[in-house]
């Protein structure tokens, strides 16, 4: 019998007892999580407000529940929440391309929200507890999911 054998059995060797110890160790340090990406939910909230272009905004009329500081919620085609939190201030935008020579234009109001999400078919976005507003890919200006409200 040779050095590290024991009786009965194959000759054990450094090599073959550190390879799966290797891989023990490197599946610990995955945590089991999957894969996310930093993405930008942003939602174009077609209220039509007259104010000027690039000021803070919140939605009006029926659209009310857009605003700063409302939850929000980002979720699966199964449900699952992805991420959730609060919305930043919207953005007043331009409602078309026209120069009407005015300070106060017919406007949109659009709310950008940085997040964290792991690769899924669908996603929906959730505000104040609302009807789920689904979101589209769109890496035009950058990996985001977007969606119009209404659509």
């Amino acid at each position: 019998m040779r050095r590290g054998e024991l009786p009965g059995t194959l000759p054990l060797s450094l090599p073959r007892l550190a390879l799966p110890l290797l891989l023990l160790a490197s599946l610990a340090g995955c945590g089991g999580e999957e894969p996310r990406a930093e993405l930008t939910v942003r939602v174009l909230v077609r209220d039509i407000n007259i104010r000027p272009e690039g000021v803070e905004c919140a939605g009006t009329g029926p659209y009310t529940y857009f605003h700063n500081r409302a939850a929000y919620r980002v979720v699966d085609g199964d449900g699952e929440t992805l991420a959730e939190g609060a919305l930043p201030p919207g953005k007043s935008v331009r409602t078309f391309a026209e120069d009407l020579e005015v300070s106060r234009i017919p406007t949109f109001c659009e709310f950008a929200v940085p997040v964290t999400l792991a690769d899924r078919k669908a996603y929906r976005l959730i505000v104040d507890d609302r009807r789920p507003i689904e979101l589209t890919r769109d890496d035009s200006e950058g990996p985001a999911l977007v969606a119009v409200v209404p659509s």
